[in-house]
């Protein structure tokens, strides 16, 4: 049986879908990640992960596939042609659209499985909001955390491998390895920050910061490192953590 709710029909709806069942939406970005990775490899990431995890185990939790947002928060980038993006006002109310939609469902939990770390913050207002608006469970995931926000990050790249380095283009090695020109892969990294134990990336002390502040690439870390291989690893290993984290959505109660 198909775990994409698009491919129901409206007749089988509550033949199928039920206040148990959990929503899974992708949210990727179409944005520039340096010169050698293209504009999709968030949204790759996303609906690559969400796909997996609910082939493996949307029939035991109950999991539904909505189709992926493509564009969304992404105007740290809005200087580099070909990054679309979405105001934080406008992600807002369509994160609301949706959620109104899915409520007049018979589905109560909604899981953002997010790829481009800029929406993060955007969407823990945006699971507050619909909790509020709409009534609904809401849940934020992501295939890793992002560095900059308390995730982990490689020691080659000195903790801040953020935005186009080795975790994402060793990924996009495994997922889409056709799309990858590592012969334009650079490094570039703020090394004067390294030092830093607050104000850095994954610091207590966070900043407002737009691709094009770290150097012409508009890509920060080192993506010269990368392999299939590792991001085969790193794949796998995000797949196993959100299989395991929706478990827990799945038993989660407010009280």
């Amino acid at each position: 049986m198909t775990r994409r709710l698009s491919e129901l029909r409206a007749s089988d709806l509550h033949d199928h879908v039920t206040p148990e069942s959990i929503f899974v939406l992708p949210i990727g970005a179409v944005e520039q990640h340096g010169p050698h990775l293209p504009f999709n490899t968030d949204l790759v990431v996303a609906t690559e992960c969400a796909e997996a995890v609910v082939a493996r185990v949307g029939e035991a939790l109950d999991l539904w596939l909505l189709e992926p947002l493509a564009f969304t928060k992404s105007n740290e980038h809005a200087g580099t042609p070909g990054t679309f993006w979405l105001g934080p006002e406008t992600l807002l109310r369509v994160l609301d659209d949706i959620g109104r939609s899915m409520a007049a469902t018979p589905a109560r939990k909604l899981a953002f499985l997010n790829g481009h770390g800029g929406n993060s913050s955007l969407l823990n207002v945006a699971c507050r909001e619909l909790r509020l608006n709409h009534g609904l469970e809401t849940f934020l995931l992501h295939p890793n955390v992002p560095p900059d926000q308390g995730g982990p990050s490689n020691a080659e790249e000195l903790g801040m491998g953020v935005h186009g380095g080795l975790g994402e283009t060793s990924l996009m090695l495994h997922l889409r390895p056709e799309l990858v020109r590592m012969d334009l892969a650079v490094r570039n990294i703020p090394e004067h920050l390294a030092e830093n134990k607050h104000v850095r990336f994954g610091g207590s002390v966070t900043f407002g910061w737009l691709a094009h502040d770290f150097g012409p690439t508009g890509m920060i870390g080192d993506p010269t490192l990368a392999s299939a291989e590792r991001g085969e690893r790193s794949f796998n290993a995000a797949v196993d953590r959100l299989a395991e984290a929706f478990a827990e959505v799945k038993v989660f109660r407010h009280s």
